[in-house]
C-alpha cells in the first residue's frame, strides 16, 4: 500500500480513537489484498430491491478526516516525508487501541430504487457499495431497502429496518419522505442521515447531506462581493425552492453589506420567460431612453452631437441594467432556454457576471455559451473526477451527480462503526466539528443537523482545447478550505 493510502486508511481510524471511549484495531488486509465482501455478510438486498452492479476491483482510496490535505495528484518529497512521520505515530497509537467488538453494525440504505427515481436510486446504490468496499470491516452490514420514492414507501422500508436492529438510517433522498420517515425514528432512537436538502427537515436526530442552497450562496456572494460586486439580483423559477433561493440570497447580500437590486420569477414551463427577463432589464424604459436621445440628437448639426449620434449607432437600449451581479438558479435545459434571453435584452455578460448553483453542474449547462465567464460553486473538479473515474471503471457508466451523497454517508457510517458498540452513531460523532473527507470533498453537521461543505467556487472558461463537443473548461477561482477551523481544546486534543 502507497503512503498516502496508508496514511488516510490510518486518518479514518485516528477519527475513532479521538471521538470514543473504546477504539477498534484497523483492519490488518492491505488495500491492495482487500476482496469485495461478501454479499451476504455487508449487502443484504430484499427481492424487490434493484440488484447492484456487479463490482470490479477499484483502486481503494478511503475516506478521510478533514485534517488531511487534499490530494492534488501528486505526492511531494517533502509531504511524504511528513506523511511517513505522521503514519507512524497513528501506527502506534492505533496499537494501544483496546480491540473492538465482533458484533455486527446494521445500518440501513433508504433508497427510491423503483419509480421515477430508479435511475438516482441505482447510482446512489452503487455508490453506496463503492464506499463499502473502501471503508467497511467485515462486520458493518449494510441493509439497502427501497421506498418507491414515496412517504409511505419510506415509512415501511424504515419500520421494517428498524426493527431488524438498524442502528443508522442512511437517506431517503425526498424531503416528504424524510418527514414520514422521522417520527419512527425517534422513537427507536436512531439517528437519519438523509440525502435530502430541505433544511425544514433537519435537526432532532436528522442529518442532512444533501448541497443545501443556503450555504452555496453564502459561499457566491461572499466571493462575489471581495471581487467588486456590489449589486445582486435573482432571475429563479417559480417554485418553492425559487422563493427560498430569493430570500436566502437576500439575507446574503445584506449580510455582506451589498445592494439587493431586484427578483423575477418565470413560469416552470418558461411560457412567460420571455416578458420576465424583458422587464428584468428595465429593457422597455432604456430603449425609449435610446431612442429619445436620438431624437434630440438628430435635431442638431453640430459636429458634436453627431459623433453622439453615431455612437449611438447599432445600440438597442441605453443605460445600464441596475445590478453587476445576477444569480441564475436553475440548470439543465430549462436554464439553457432562458440564458439566451439576456444578452438578447441587453443584459451584457461582459457587464454583470452571471452567478449560479450546483445546479450548473452538467454537461448541458456548462456548455452554454451565455454562461462563458459564469461563476458556481460545487467540490473542486479533480475530487469529482476522481470519484467519477472509479465508478465508471466499477460500474460501467457515469454516476448522476448526487451519488457522491450515499458514498459520502456509507464511508462515513463505516468509519463511525469501528466506534464503541452503542456509542457509533450518537450526535457527538455525527456532529464532529473536525469533519470529514468524503468524495465531494470535506463536509461536517451542525448540531441543528445542518450541513457545512467546503465548496469551491468555479468558473465556466468556455470548451476545452481539443476537447469533444459539448465539453466545459471550468476553473477553479477560490479553492475549497483544507480543512474546518475547530476549537482550541479540539485542537489540542489532536496533538496540535
Amino acid at each position: 500500500m502507497g503512503i498516502r493510502a496508508r496514511h488516510v486508511a490510518l486518518l479514518i481510524a485516528l477519527l475513532v480513537l479521538t471521538t470514543a471511549c473504546q477504539a477498534p484495531s484497523l483492519p490488518s488486509r492491505s488495500a491492495e489484498d482487500k476482496t469485495p465482501p461478501a454479499k451476504s455478510q455487508s449487502v443484504e438486498t430484499e427481492k424487490s430491491a434493484v440488484e447492484p452492479s456487479t463490482p470490479v476491483k477499484p483502486k481503494p482510496e478511503k475516506v478521510e478526516t478533514a485534517e488531511t490535505p487534499a490530494d492534488d495528484g501528486g505526492v511531494s518529497a517533502s509531504e511524504e516525508i511528513a506523511l511517513a512521520v505522521l503514519t507512524e505515530a497513528l501506527e502506534a497509537e492505533i496499537e494501544q487501541a483496546p480491540p473492538s467488538t465482533t458484533a455486527p453494525v446494521k445500518v440501513g440504505l433508504l433508497l427510491p430504487l423503483t419509480g421515477a427515481l430508479a435511475r438516482e436510486g441505482a447510482a446512489l446504490l452503487d455508490a453506496a457499495q463503492l464506499a463499502l468496499f473502501d471503508v467497511a470491516d467485515q462486520r458493518f452490514i449494510l441493509q439497502p431497502r427501497d421506498t418507491g420514492g414515496t412517504a409511505a414507501g419510506a415509512l415501511r422500508a424504515a419500520e421494517g429496518l428498524l426493527a431488524d436492529g438498524a442502528a443508522l438510517l442512511l437517506g431517503p433522498l425526498l424531503s416528504e419522505e424524510v418527514s414520514a420517515v422521522t417520527p419512527v425514528a425517534r422513537v427507536a432512537g436512531v439517528n437519519v442521515v438523509a440525502f435530502s436538502t430541505d433544511t425544514e427537515v433537519a435537526g432532532d436526530g436528522v442529518y442532512l447531506l444533501g448541497h443545501t442552497s443556503r450555504q452555496q450562496i453564502a459561499r457566491l456572494v461572499g466571493f462575489a462581493y471581495e471581487n467588486g460586486l456590489r449589486r445582486f439580483a435573482v432571475l429563479a423559477p417559480r417554485s418553492a425552492y425559487g422563493n427560498a433561493v430569493a430570500s436566502q440570497m437576500r439575507v446574503a447580500v445584506e449580510a455582506v453589506g451589498a445592494e439587493f437590486s431586484r427578483v423575477a420569477f418565470y413560469m416552470l414551463d418558461l411560457s412567460d420567460a420571455d416578458a420576465v427577463v424583458r422587464g428584468l432589464a428595465d429593457y422597455d424604459q432604456r430603449r425609449g431612453e435610446l431612442n429619445a436621445e436620438r431624437k434630440a440628437l438628430e435635431g442638431r448639426d453640430d459636429e458634436v452631437s453627431q459623433r453622439a449620434l453615431r455612437r449611438l449607432e447599432g445600440l438597442d437600449t441605453l443605460g445600464e441594467v441596475p445590478f453587476d451581479a445576477l444569480l441564475l438558479p436553475d440548470g439543465g435545459e430549462s436554464l439553457n432556454r432562458v440564458v439566451p434571453l439576456l444578452p438578447y435584452y441587453d443584459i451584457d455578460p461582459a457587464k454583470v457576471r452571471f452567478l449560479g448553483t450546483g445546479l450548473w453542474d452538467n454537461p448541458e449547462t456548462l456548455s452554454e455559451p451565455t454562461l462563458v465567464g459564469g461563476w458556481y460553486v460545487g467540490p473542486p473538479p479533480a475530487a469529482r473526477a476522481d470519484f467519477v473515474g472509479r465508478f465508471e471503471s466499477m460500474y460501467g457508466y457515469t454516476p448522476h451527480r448526487i451519488a457522491t451523497l450515499a458514498y459520502d454517508a456509507t464511508a462515513l457510517a463505516a468509519a463511525l462503526a469501528r466506534r464503541a458498540e452503542g456509542e457509533a452513531f450518537d450526535a457527538e460523532a455525527l456532529a464532529s466539528t473536525r469533519g470529514f473527507l468524503g468524495a465531494g470533498g470535506i463536509f461536517r453537521f451542525s448540531s441543528d443537523g445542518l450541513p457545512e461543505r467546503g465548496l469551491a467556487v468555479l468558473e465556466i472558461a468556455g470548451r476545452a482545447t481539443g476537447s469533444a463537443a459539448g465539453s466545459a473548461n471550468v476553473l477553479v477561482v477560490s479553492p475549497p478550505p483544507g480543512r474546518f477551523a475547530v476549537s482550541h481544546t479540539e485542537q489540542k486534543t489532536l496533538g496540535e
